[in-house]
């Protein structure tokens, strides 16, 4: 038999399945937004290059890694844009719940193609600018600096708070990419 202690305090949010349901939506298309104004921009200027002057007079491994850079980028628009047409296409089906997780797996997958994305851009960008061997070096770093702010950095936060107890959004706010 337990001692009798301290009334423990609720750990999460009262809220139904639909509830939470919204909230996560709500939340998720706030992510979104923030990030596809990033990738409209970064695509927008990437359609650009190839009608500049300068365009023609690159070297063939500059031009591949720029067909490339564009490509990811239209997978990256592609990815985060998905939450939406989904969302407006099963609206109504009463499975907002497994929208929402659907909708954050491809926004997951879309900050990975925009890590991919930005990397092609810069190593494209210092290539042509730089035309020396730190270029590697300094877009690695700069990937090593995006893996860290946006995913090590969340994910040792989830890890942690969710290991010593203090874990105030719950087990079921914490359970995946979709949590929260």
């Amino acid at each position: 038999m337990e001692a009798p202690g301290p009334p423990r305090l609720s750990r999460g949010r009262h809220e139904t399945e639909e509830q939470r349901a919204d909230r996560r939506w709500n939340e998720l298309l706030q992510e979104v937004r923030v990030t596809q104004t990033g990738v409209q921009i970064l695509f927008g200027f990437l359609l650009t290059v190839v009608f500049t002057s300068r365009f023609a007079t690159l070297e063939q491994t500059d031009k591949t890694i720029y067909v490339v850079t564009v490509l990811l980028g239209a997978a990256t628009t592609g990815a985060l844009i998905g939450p939406v047409t989904l969302h407006r296409l099963v609206t109504g089906r009463r499975i907002k719940p497994q929208t929402v997780i659907l909708a954050s797996r491809l926004t997951v997958a879309g900050v990975f193609l925009l890590l991919a994305t930005v990397t092609s851009a810069l190593l494209l960008i210092l290539r042509v600018a730089m035309h020396n061997s730190a270029v590697p070096w300094i877009v690695g770093g700069l990937v090593g600096w995006f893996v860290l702010c946006w995913f090590a950095l969340p994910l040792w936060a989830r890890h942690r708070y969710a290991a010593d107890g203090s874990d105030a959004a719950g087990p079921t706010d914490a359970d995946g990419p979709e949590g929260s």
